[in-house]
Protein backbone atom coordinates (compact mmCIF):
# COMPACT_ATOMS: atom_id res chain seq x y z
CA UNK A 1 0.00 0.00 0.00
CA UNK A 2 1.42 3.33 -1.16
CA UNK A 3 -0.99 5.51 0.79
CA UNK A 4 -3.65 4.69 3.28
CA UNK A 5 -5.43 7.17 6.11
CA UNK A 6 -7.78 5.75 8.27
CA UNK A 7 -10.31 8.05 10.43
CA UNK A 8 -8.38 11.16 9.18
CA UNK A 9 -10.49 14.23 11.17
CA UNK A 10 -8.16 17.63 10.12
CA UNK A 11 -8.77 21.07 9.16
CA UNK A 12 -6.64 24.10 10.31
CA UNK A 13 -6.13 25.64 13.92
CA UNK A 14 -9.42 23.85 16.06
CA UNK A 15 -11.55 24.12 12.70
CA UNK A 16 -12.33 20.34 11.92
CA UNK A 17 -12.83 20.60 7.46
CA UNK A 18 -12.11 16.55 7.19
CA UNK A 19 -13.99 13.69 8.93
CA UNK A 20 -12.85 10.55 9.75
CA UNK A 21 -12.17 9.97 6.48
CA UNK A 22 -10.54 6.73 5.65
CA UNK A 23 -8.75 6.11 1.81
CA UNK A 24 -5.82 4.05 0.46
CA UNK A 25 -4.04 4.32 -2.78
CA UNK A 26 -1.85 -0.01 -4.00
CA UNK A 27 0.92 0.97 -5.76
CA UNK A 28 1.08 1.39 -9.00
CA UNK A 29 -2.67 2.66 -8.94
CA UNK A 30 -4.75 5.84 -9.83
CA UNK A 31 -7.19 6.73 -7.47
CA UNK A 32 -9.39 10.22 -7.87
CA UNK A 33 -10.70 12.10 -4.97
CA UNK A 34 -13.92 14.20 -6.36
CA UNK A 35 -16.48 17.09 -5.05
CA UNK A 36 -17.63 20.26 -5.54
CA UNK A 37 -15.67 23.39 -3.93
CA UNK A 38 -15.54 23.67 -0.47
CA UNK A 39 -15.83 19.85 0.51
CA UNK A 40 -12.58 19.49 2.03
CA UNK A 41 -10.49 17.87 -0.78
CA UNK A 42 -7.31 19.99 -0.67
CA UNK A 43 -7.65 20.28 2.88
CA UNK A 44 -7.17 16.58 2.93
CA UNK A 45 -4.50 16.50 0.37
CA UNK A 46 -2.48 18.95 2.98
CA UNK A 47 -3.36 16.85 5.63
CA UNK A 48 -1.67 13.56 4.16
CA UNK A 49 1.43 15.99 4.03
CA UNK A 50 1.20 17.26 7.27
CA UNK A 51 0.64 20.72 6.13
CA UNK A 52 -3.13 20.93 7.88
CA UNK A 53 -3.88 20.14 11.31
CA UNK A 54 -4.44 16.30 11.92
CA UNK A 55 -6.56 16.46 14.69
CA UNK A 56 -7.11 12.55 14.86
CA UNK A 57 -6.68 9.33 12.71
CA UNK A 58 -3.37 7.43 10.73
CA UNK A 59 -1.45 8.41 7.60
CA UNK A 60 0.59 5.59 5.95
CA UNK A 61 2.86 6.28 3.42
CA UNK A 62 4.98 3.67 1.37
CA UNK A 63 4.60 1.70 4.32
CA UNK A 64 5.89 3.83 7.07
CA UNK A 65 3.47 5.79 10.01
CA UNK A 66 3.82 9.61 9.25
CA UNK A 67 1.13 10.52 11.33
CA UNK A 68 2.88 12.70 13.40
CA UNK A 69 5.90 13.86 10.58
CA UNK A 70 6.88 17.24 9.40
CA UNK A 71 6.39 17.57 5.61
CA UNK A 72 9.70 17.97 4.56
CA UNK A 73 10.38 14.27 5.91
CA UNK A 74 6.87 12.84 4.42
CA UNK A 75 8.54 14.00 0.82
CA UNK A 76 11.86 12.46 1.08
CA UNK A 77 10.61 9.09 1.35
CA UNK A 78 9.30 10.10 -2.62
CA UNK A 79 6.11 12.10 -2.62
CA UNK A 80 5.28 14.89 -4.90
CA UNK A 81 2.63 17.25 -4.44
CA UNK A 82 1.16 19.72 -6.92
CA UNK A 83 -0.77 22.32 -5.84
CA UNK A 84 -4.11 24.00 -7.76
CA UNK A 85 -2.10 27.00 -7.24
CA UNK A 86 0.68 27.72 -10.08
CA UNK A 87 4.15 27.99 -8.32
CA UNK A 88 6.55 28.72 -10.78
CA UNK A 89 9.13 31.42 -11.20
CA UNK A 90 8.51 33.36 -14.22
CA UNK A 91 11.42 35.14 -14.89
CA UNK A 92 13.03 31.47 -14.82
CA UNK A 93 13.84 29.86 -17.94
CA UNK A 94 11.55 26.46 -18.76
CA UNK A 95 15.35 24.25 -17.57
CA UNK A 96 15.97 26.34 -14.56
CA UNK A 97 12.56 25.75 -13.04
CA UNK A 98 12.90 22.16 -13.83
CA UNK A 99 16.25 22.17 -12.36
CA UNK A 100 14.65 23.30 -8.88
CA UNK A 101 12.81 20.29 -8.97
CA UNK A 102 16.32 18.16 -8.80
CA UNK A 103 18.66 19.48 -6.81
CA UNK A 104 19.21 16.18 -5.29
CA UNK A 105 18.68 14.24 -8.49
CA UNK A 106 22.24 12.51 -8.70
CA UNK A 107 21.66 12.11 -12.88
CA UNK A 108 19.74 15.54 -13.15
CA UNK A 109 20.52 14.98 -16.80
CA UNK A 110 18.46 11.55 -17.39
CA UNK A 111 15.79 12.74 -15.09
CA UNK A 112 15.58 15.80 -17.44
CA UNK A 113 14.94 13.84 -20.19
CA UNK A 114 12.66 11.41 -19.07
CA UNK A 115 10.62 14.54 -18.19
CA UNK A 116 11.01 15.84 -21.83
CA UNK A 117 10.11 12.45 -23.09
CA UNK A 118 6.75 13.09 -21.46
CA UNK A 119 6.34 16.21 -22.29
CA UNK A 120 7.95 17.32 -25.70
CA UNK A 121 6.69 20.94 -25.46
CA UNK A 122 8.62 21.50 -22.45
CA UNK A 123 11.85 20.44 -24.23
CA UNK A 124 11.27 22.56 -27.14
CA UNK A 125 11.07 25.50 -24.16
CA UNK A 126 14.11 24.72 -22.53
CA UNK A 127 15.30 28.08 -22.76
CA UNK A 128 12.16 29.96 -22.74
CA UNK A 129 11.00 31.86 -20.00
CA UNK A 130 8.46 30.15 -17.66
CA UNK A 131 5.92 33.26 -17.52
CA UNK A 132 5.43 33.40 -21.28
CA UNK A 133 4.36 29.86 -21.23
CA UNK A 134 0.50 29.43 -21.91
CA UNK A 135 -1.76 28.49 -18.75
CA UNK A 136 -1.75 24.84 -19.87
CA UNK A 137 2.05 24.54 -20.64
CA UNK A 138 3.06 26.23 -17.14
CA UNK A 139 0.88 22.93 -15.40
CA UNK A 140 3.04 20.95 -17.80
CA UNK A 141 5.26 22.37 -16.23
CA UNK A 142 4.53 22.35 -12.59
CA UNK A 143 3.87 18.35 -13.03
CA UNK A 144 7.04 17.46 -14.79
CA UNK A 145 9.08 19.65 -12.49
CA UNK A 146 6.93 17.09 -9.34
CA UNK A 147 7.90 14.17 -11.53
CA UNK A 148 11.65 14.90 -12.29
CA UNK A 149 13.29 13.46 -9.09
CA UNK A 150 10.97 10.34 -9.53
CA UNK A 151 8.37 9.97 -7.16
CA UNK A 152 6.96 6.75 -5.95
CA UNK A 153 3.65 8.60 -4.71
CA UNK A 154 2.08 12.31 -5.97
CA UNK A 155 -0.31 13.96 -5.32
CA UNK A 156 -2.56 16.57 -7.62
CA UNK A 157 -4.79 19.25 -7.19
CA UNK A 158 -7.20 19.55 -9.74
CA UNK A 159 -4.65 19.80 -12.50
CA UNK A 160 -6.90 19.86 -15.08
CA UNK A 161 -8.41 22.78 -14.29
CA UNK A 162 -8.83 25.53 -17.21
CA UNK A 163 -6.74 22.95 -19.26
CA UNK A 164 -8.31 22.64 -23.19
CA UNK A 165 -9.37 19.12 -24.22
CA UNK A 166 -6.25 18.40 -26.37
CA UNK A 167 -4.22 19.36 -23.48
CA UNK A 168 -6.16 17.72 -20.98
CA UNK A 169 -5.31 14.13 -23.40
CA UNK A 170 -1.46 15.06 -23.52
CA UNK A 171 -2.13 15.10 -19.28
CA UNK A 172 -3.77 11.86 -19.03
CA UNK A 173 -1.19 10.10 -21.22
CA UNK A 174 2.37 11.37 -19.65
CA UNK A 175 0.29 10.53 -16.29
CA UNK A 176 -0.37 6.52 -17.58
CA UNK A 177 2.86 6.57 -18.98
CA UNK A 178 4.76 7.64 -15.71
CA UNK A 179 2.91 5.68 -13.32
CA UNK A 180 3.22 2.42 -15.69
CA UNK A 181 6.63 2.99 -16.36
CA UNK A 182 7.77 3.65 -13.00
CA UNK A 183 5.51 1.76 -10.86
CA UNK A 184 4.07 4.79 -9.29
CA UNK A 185 0.76 5.67 -7.22
CA UNK A 186 -1.72 8.88 -7.53
CA UNK A 187 -3.86 10.66 -5.65
CA UNK A 188 -5.65 12.76 -7.87
CA UNK A 189 -7.91 15.22 -6.27
CA UNK A 190 -10.55 16.52 -9.28
CA UNK A 191 -13.90 18.11 -10.24
CA UNK A 192 -13.64 16.97 -14.08
CA UNK A 193 -15.42 13.94 -14.21
CA UNK A 194 -14.29 13.53 -18.10
CA UNK A 195 -10.47 13.68 -16.91
CA UNK A 196 -10.53 11.99 -13.95
CA UNK A 197 -12.38 8.74 -15.37
CA UNK A 198 -9.41 9.01 -18.25
CA UNK A 199 -6.50 9.17 -15.78
CA UNK A 200 -7.77 6.77 -12.51
CA UNK A 201 -8.59 3.36 -11.63
CA UNK A 202 -10.76 3.91 -8.73
CA UNK A 203 -12.71 6.87 -6.90
CA UNK A 204 -14.10 8.20 -4.00
CA UNK A 205 -16.31 11.47 -3.63
CA UNK A 206 -16.09 13.60 -0.66
CA UNK A 207 -18.78 16.07 0.60
CA UNK A 208 -19.26 17.73 3.52
CA UNK A 209 -15.75 16.68 4.20
CA UNK A 210 -16.93 12.82 4.72
CA UNK A 211 -16.54 9.77 2.34
CA UNK A 212 -19.90 9.38 0.48
CA UNK A 213 -19.30 7.04 -2.48
CA UNK A 214 -16.20 5.19 -3.45
CA UNK A 215 -15.65 1.98 -6.12
CA UNK A 216 -14.08 1.67 -9.52
CA UNK A 217 -14.55 4.01 -12.20
CA UNK A 218 -15.32 1.20 -14.56
CA UNK A 219 -17.98 -0.29 -12.95
CA UNK A 220 -21.57 -0.24 -13.44
CA UNK A 221 -23.79 2.79 -12.36
CA UNK A 222 -20.31 4.56 -11.24
CA UNK A 223 -20.96 8.13 -13.45
CA UNK A 224 -24.29 8.16 -12.25
CA UNK A 225 -23.73 7.89 -8.55
CA UNK A 226 -20.85 10.46 -8.56
CA UNK A 227 -22.97 13.05 -10.91
CA UNK A 228 -25.89 12.61 -8.06
CA UNK A 229 -23.48 13.39 -5.63
CA UNK A 230 -21.58 16.41 -7.43
CA UNK A 231 -25.37 17.83 -7.97
CA UNK A 232 -26.61 17.72 -4.81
Amino acid sequence: MTLACSNLTAGYGKVRIVRDVSVAVDAGECVTLLGKNGMGKTTLLKSLLGIANRHAGVVHVLGRDVSGWPTHRIVRLGVSYVPQEEPIFSDLTVGENLRLGGLHVRDYAAAQQRVVTLFPRLGERLRQKAGTLSGGERKLLMIGRALLPEPKLVLLDEVSEGLQPSMRQVLVDALTAYRQERGASLFLVEQNLEFAFAAADRFAVLTGGSIVAEGLVGQPGARESIERHLTL
